[in-house]
């Protein structure tokens, strides 16, 4: 048996479908997916990897690889696997390439970041989607045209909006806007769109600065001051709680990336769409990753754990694509990814535009698990409001830093 551990199951059903075809084909194997959820899925991965009970093949990312490839944990995807090379993103390859060594197989890639919006929300509000097309923040608020509309769309229990007298944010019925500790989605982009950065090239942290922190203080404003979004208390720990609230209508703007485009179509019940994330004084800058499969260099069954390897970069990509779950790695693959979401009169090129224009490095490092236990903890208080943002910003760099060297 070969198992495959995945974070999330829209990609699991996708998988599940072709490790059906993949058995037919290969009746020697039985391949089995194990669904481990995002937020225990790399504490567990550590403990498992330690304990010599990981599994086979692993979906993992850039920013927590490094202490699997150091620890010659993972096996080379090498001259064996030129036949399938060309058809693979050349970004994933890259990402996943150190010191000429590739170590894992591109399984998908995440393209920008942008806005779904629930479109009966927006009317109610007097908002239409146009509105959303060109919106811009700024952290001493000239020019900022994003916060009256989050504001417009917020809605407390007794029906007044977030721009009247009387609003009374400490009871919500609708938030206008999605803002939370959600580095992907949300705070990575804000700090890119301000100028700011987040790590260096040798993978420092560098978000001690005036950039990032006018970032930080914006987002922390929303939620906190203008109380446009859900208060930290439900967010910082709980990283489905927006989408979620989304689906159930209670959320306006639910900024995101194509890896939540099939939560979102298979589980809103109202009309919907995707619009462009509002520009910051650097335009509109945006996290784009790509995630590969691992294979666990200390399987019992490493001869079959290179073929269902094989098949995932290959002809097996097709199914991840065919389910419109996440946007395949596999170049071959994206046609039929295109083709399901045309079926289902849902346009995802906004993703694709975002990711074709600025970026900001996703963070990564040996140390990486562990810098993020050093200063998750700060920006937790940072995010509840009990912290000021420079003041934990300098906190959370130093014990990041620290931990990274460490």
């Amino acid at each position: 048996m070969v198992t495959v551990r995945l974070w999330d199951e829209q990609i699991q059903k996708a998988y599940d479908e072709s490790f059906a075809e993949f058995e037919k084909q290969n009746d020697d194997i039985d391949v089995q997916t194990v669904l481990v959820p995002w937020a225990d899925y790399f504490t567990k991965l550590r403990t498992d990897m330690s304990g010599d009970n990981a599994d086979d093949i692993f979906m993992i990312n850039s920013s927590y690889i490094e202490p699997y490839i150091a620890n010659d944990n993972l096996m080379e995807i090498g001259a064996d696997y030129d036949d399938l090379k060309e058809d693979w993103v050349p970004a994933a390859v890259e990402q996943y390439t150190y010191d000429g060594t590739l170590w894992g197989v591109p399984a998908l890639t995440d393209g920008g970041i942008a806005v779904y919006y629930n479109a009966d929300l927006l009317a109610e509000a007097g908002v239409t989607p146009e509105d959303l097309n060109d919106l811009t923040w700024s952290p001493d608020g000239q020019g900022d045209t994003f916060l009256p509309i989050a504001r417009k769309l917020t809605k407390d229990a007794a029906g007044v909006r977030g721009d009247e007298d009387g609003f009374d944010g400490a009871n919500p019925d609708v938030w206008g806007y999605s803002a939370a500790q959600d580095l992907q989605g949300i705070y990575y982009n804000f700090v890119g769109s301000n100028g700011g950065e987040f790590q260096d090239e040798d993978g420092t942290f560098i978000f001690d600065s005036p950039e990032a922190a006018g970032a930080f203080q914006y987002l922390v404003d929303l939620i906190n001051e203008h109380q446009v979004a859900p208060a930290a208390s439900n967010t910082n720990n709980n990283g489905d709680f927006t989408r979620d609230q989304f689906l159930q209508g209670k959320i306006a703007l639910f900024q995101s990336g194509v890896y939540n485009l099939k939560n979102v179509a298979d589980g809103a019940d109202f009309e919907w769409g995707i619009a462009p994330m509002p520009a910051g004084p650097e335009g509109r800058v945006s996290v784009v990753n790509t995630i590969i499969v691992a294979g666990n260099a200390g399987s019992d069954t490493p001869e079959e754990t290179q073929r269902v390897l094989r098949w995932l970069g290959g002809d097996g990509a097709k199914f991840l694509g065919e389910s419109g779950a996440a946007m395949p790695a596999v170049i071959s693959a994206q046609d039929a990814y295109n083709e399901y979401w045309a079926g289902q009169d849902v346009d995802p090129s906004q993703f694709v535009e975002q990711g074709n224009e600025q970026s900001i490095g996703a963070p990564s490092g040996e140390n990486y698990g562990a810098a993020v236990g050093a200063f998750k903890p700060v920006f937790d208080e940072i995010f509840l409001g009990r912290t000021p943002v420079e003041e934990g910003l300098a906190s959370a760099q130093s014990a990041a830093n620290d931990a990274m060297n460490g």
